[in-house]
């Protein structure tokens, strides 16, 4: 078969996580021809991949969001809407009634739309935007109200009218863009649709826009709904919906997707044999690591504060952070200063590198993350047997206490943010040798019965088996 892969935000640009999981996926399937659709931010990214691509992806196609910038309109045209069309689009912006996506493919990508900024230049926006202000936003002044809704769906639209790749299969690994992707090339070639969701992405953009400086408060509101109209979408286009841990399946229900079509498939890595780094037995540190991309939604900082509390009780203490440091310069130019600030001694930030030849040197691992999904730095230290202190996010909480498996606790979980409860767990872990090794035995142990690489993609193989041949027509547009 062959199978388009649409991934946004992560491969083949930036490495762990999703992007690991992506490459592993594919590298095993070495029956299956791959074509990746990358959606990524910014447009320097092109070209520039983080991975050796396996001889099985015959294709890259690269879309870059910020595209749009190069796109002005005519401005005050007219295209004719009809009062169905003005519905749909409304419904999209902001209406209260539910997108019909397969109506908004074909407006989007008719020939009237040839120039998407021509549209948002049109006396039809100005319209629907003023409908919107009158209906619901009276207060919100109207010129801002029409420039955030431009650059909310500008993007959207000239992503809807690129041209995608014909693929037997296509399998989304977020929803939001790469949800809306995912749709609609379901819509044009009627081929079937996987989606698999690491983190509830409708979530994630929630927590980022309730922070964010850059959205006014009266705007937070419109971009939330935004994201979870768009992650209706695919929820409802996709035959199969795959999630990691049972409470996303939870969560997914409650967001409109239908139980029936969701399945759990855990992610899986290779339990002993490949992560290295020997320690010297003379050497009494205390080796504290991290797996993880310096930005804002892992928290870093919130560990330097955990490990400034830690170094008092535990002189001998190291702490390793492991991970790529480019993809948000200025935040990992904050964690420095942090460290500055804090007189921290023993830190170091690594930089990119196989974290394999690091793990067994490790003691203990700390995640701090504000969201997760199932995160494969936790499955690769629990498989390298060590405990961890993590934030309860995504699956940690089931990943270090199992769910009734008979295996005991393979670490501590803590709550979001609390880096003096985090120093706490951390502190007990380094103080008690035996405690460590215990953890470090049970976290093997629940990676060998429940996150066994061949389990996770047997599960994926017989899943697109299922799906070869399957067709549901297609509007080619």
């Amino acid at each position: 078969m062959k199978i388009c892969i649409i991934a946004e935000g992560s491969y083949p640009y930036i490495t762990g996580g999703v992007s690991s999981w992506i490459h592993g996926l594919v590298t095993e399937m070495a029956e299956h021809e791959f074509i990746i659709y990358a959606i990524g931010a910014q447009s320097k990214y092109r070209g520039k991949f983080k991975y050796k691509l396996p001889g099985n992806i015959v294709e890259v196609r690269e879309i870059f969001l910020d595209a749009y910038l190069d796109e002005s309109g005519e401005w005050g045209r007219r295209f004719r809407l009809s009062a169905q069309q003005r519905d749909d689009l409304k419904s999209l912006i902001g209406g209260k009634a539910k997108p019909d996506w397969d109506r908004l493919f074909r407006l989007i990508r008719s020939p009237q739309f040839r120039r998407t900024a021509d549209f948002l230049s049109s006396k039809d926006y100005f319209d629907i935007v003023e409908d919107i202000c009158r209906t619901d936003y009276e207060l919100v002044p109207f010129t801002e109200m029409f420039w955030t809704i431009r650059s909310m769906i500008l993007p959207l639209f000239l992503t809807i009218r690129e041209d995608l790749p014909e693929a037997d299969l296509y399998h989304s690994v977020s929803t939001g863009y790469a949800g809306i992707v995912g749709a609609l090339a379901k819509h044009l070639y009627g081929s079937p649709l996987i989606l698999t969701e690491h983190g509830i992405y409708s979530r994630e953009r929630e927590e980022e826009i309730i922070k964010a400086d850059w959205v006014k408060g009266y705007f937070k509101d419109l971009w939330i709904k935004y994201f979870y109209r768009l992650s209706g979408c695919i929820y409802e286009a996709a035959d199969e919906v795959i999630t990691l841990f049972h409470r996303n399946r939870e969560i997914q229900t409650e967001l409109g997707c239908e139980s029936s079509k969701i399945r759990i498939i855990p992610n899986g890595v290779h339990a002993e044999g490949i992560y290295g780094g020997v320690r010297d037995p003379e050497d009494h540190k205390i080796m504290i690591g991290a797996v993880v991309r310096i930005v804002p939604i892992k928290d870093i900082k919130t560990m330097l504060q955990s490990f400034a509390l830690v170094k008092r009780e535990v002189p001998e203490a190291v702490f390793t952070i492991m991970g790529p440091t480019e993809e948000d310069e200025s935040y990992y130019r904050e964690c420095l200063q942090m460290v500055e600030s804090l007189q921290l001694k023993d830190v170091v930030f690594t930089g990119e590198v196989q974290v394999k030849d690091y793990l067994g040197r490790m003691d203990m691992m700390v995640l701090s993350s504000i969201s997760e999904g199932q995160p494969l730095a936790v499955l690769e230290g629990m498989a390298c047997g060590k405990p961890f202190v993590s934030t309860n996010v995504g699956s940690c909480r089931e990943l270090l206490y199992g769910r009734d498996d008979g295996i005991g606790p393979a670490g501590f979980v803590v709550p979001v943010m609390n880096y003096e409860l985090m120093a706490q767990r951390i502190i007990e872990l380094c103080k008690d040798r035996e405690l460590r090794e215990e953890m470090g035995r049970n976290a093997l142990q629940r990676v060998k019965l429940h996150y066994q690489h061949h389990d996770f993609i047997d599960s994926y193989r017989r899943l697109y088996a299922s799906l070869e041949g399957v067709r549901h027509g297609g509007n080619r547009i």
